[in-house]
């Protein structure tokens, strides 16, 4: 008796579970993560490595590197999407895809050459060639292209990468837009010749022949149903969102979210395991603090992309802050680089 019980209760248990996948599929949501994050950003698990062959590189302009991926594994995307990709040394670094999402089973990034960043476009630069494989994730997208009439798109430099495939997208939908697109020098802004072919919508200002490009001008421009678009350096952003009038919808890339700032508070740190307490301060993240104390804490981009700083919280309250864990994940454990502390202190199992 208790054994039939037993198979009625497991195959009841099978049939909710084949009951709530299919509602799942029916309503097209993604399989991964179950529960699904608020807003899921591909069916795919964002933690799977998938090998991935460079099969051409180029030098779109002084300083950039255009690598052209394929592999028959490679996800679907759309316009704003990026990868994280791994490189020959272990670290993870982001880089927005600029190809057509069209072009299935190929993926297309660049990578601008910063001599004093942390190390990771020099290594690019220097180890990534033709026939090598480098392993990227599923791509994720922070920086949707919404529907519009119109749209006006900002550029500045290698911010360039994942307006391309916008302006493919908006063309084909028959929006109309424009694009402002700015750099040092003519020489230095990538994809030039691609741009040509749109004629006068877009405008290049390059800052050695027409110093910075006129915002103003821009934001005079708006009409009340454009969507603004930006990527670049963080003062062309706040300089954009300045200069739209207010009500204008800006949509903004950042890939350095800040710990600092007006809502970044101090916070204590307990290490359990360890049996020290540690300060966070407001200008700093709870990385930077934990290693002060145990420096071989891991870690990798330090922007909250690659989960390698991922550690259980044991109690205190999360301000979550990255774009990576699921939503069980979230209940728990936390990201060092970017997370805080929503409450006065947070317990770690470190």
């Amino acid at each position: 008796m208790r054994r039939a019980l037993a198979v009625t209760a497991l195959a009841g248990a099978a049939w909710l579970a084949k009951r709530a996948i299919g509602r799942r599929i029916d309503s097209g949501s993604p399989l991964w993560p179950l529960p699904a994050l608020e807003n899921p950003v591909s069916g795919y698990s964002p933690r799977r490595w998938i090998p991935a062959l460079i099969v051409s590189r180029t030098e779109p302009a002084d300083g950039v590197l255009s690598l052209t991926l394929e592999s028959a594994e490679l996800p679907e995307w759309a316009p704003g999407a990026h990868l994280d990709v791994q490189l020959p040394s272990g670290l993870v670094r982001q880089y927005s895809l600029c190809g057509d999402p069209a072009d299935r089973g190929r993926y297309t990034i660049a990578v601008r050459l910063v001599e004093d960043g942390r190390g990771g476009s020099r290594e690019a630069h220097a180890q990534l060639v033709e026939g090598a494989e480098l392993p990227v994730r599923p791509p994720r997208n922070r920086f949707p292209l919404v529907p519009a009439p119109s749209y006006a798109f900002v550029a500045g430099g290698i911010g360039i990468t994942p307006v391309l495939p916008m302006l493919r997208a908006a063309t084909a939908a028959g929006a109309d837009w424009t694009l402002l697109y700015g750099g040092r020098s003519r020489a230095s802004m990538p994809f030039l010749e691609e741009l040509a072919r749109y004629g006068d919508r877009v405008t290049v200002v390059p800052e050695d022949e027409a110093g910075l490009p006129d915002l103003g001008a821009l934001g005079a421009s708006l009409g009340p149903d454009t969507a603004v678009y930006c990527c670049g350096p963080a003062p062309l952003m706040a300089a954009v969102e300045a200069a739209a009038p207010a009500g204008t919808p800006v949509h903004l890339e950042r890939f350095a979210p800040a710990v600092a700032g007006g809502d970044a508070k101090p916070f204590t740190v307990e290490l359990r395991r360890s049996g020290r307490v540690v300060e966070v301060a407001a200008t700093e993240s709870a990385l930077t603090a934990v290693r002060r104390e145990l420096p071989s804490t891991p870690y990798s981009c330090e922007q909250g992309f690659c989960g390698t700083c991922q550690h259980r919280v044991l109690s205190g309250d999360i301000d979550h802050r990255d774009t990576l864990l699921t939503d069980g994940e979230r209940e728990d454990s936390m990201l060092l680089c970017v997370s805080r502390a929503a409450s006065d202190r947070l317990v770690l199992d470190l």
